[in-house]
């Protein structure tokens, strides 16, 4: 499911200071809040949305702390979980560090479900984790690299 909110509401929220902008959303219900926060293709940085040409095999993400890195990875792989059947290696330091940051953390896949208001199954002993039925059943595990 992808969440469109107008292009010009994306340009004005962008265009205000800090401080109007939240001003402005002091003013929203938290509903609206949700949806503008989900709606991330819409007020996503240049680099955070994966390539569209056909072919590539590796998107290199080269930032700091802070880019939306783990974010961006995360709406990406969900996006792949809706459209077909795929599996899927999270690649961490440690089983923890994927589990922790990649699949429960506040930019991970479970966060980014529930800001599309959908629900995915998160079996943390078996490091599996499963779109509903109706999409495609995808198994994602996290692998601890060697050396």
């Amino acid at each position: 499911m992808r969440i469109d909110i107008p292009q010009e509401a994306v340009r004005l929220l962008l265009s205000m200071t800090p401080e109007e902008r939240r001003e402005w959303l002091s003013k929203c219900s938290p509903e609206t809040i949700l949806l503008i926060d989900a709606a991330f293709e819409a007020w996503s940085a240049k680099g955070q949305i994966a390539p569209t040409a056909e072919g590539w095999r590796v998107w290199l993400m080269m930032a700091g702390r802070g880019f939306g890195k783990t974010r961006a990875g995360a709406e990406w792989i969900y996006r792949l979980g809706w459209s077909r059947p795929v599996r899927i290696a999270l690649v961490a330091a440690s089983i923890d560090e994927a589990r922790a940051v990649m699949v429960e953390g506040v930019s991970g896949l479970l966060r980014v479900a529930k800001r599309q208001r959908h629900k995915l199954t998160w079996e943390p002993s078996l490091g599996r984790l499963t779109w509903p039925a109706g999409a495609s059943p995808n198994s994602i595990r996290a692998i601890i690299p060697t050396g």
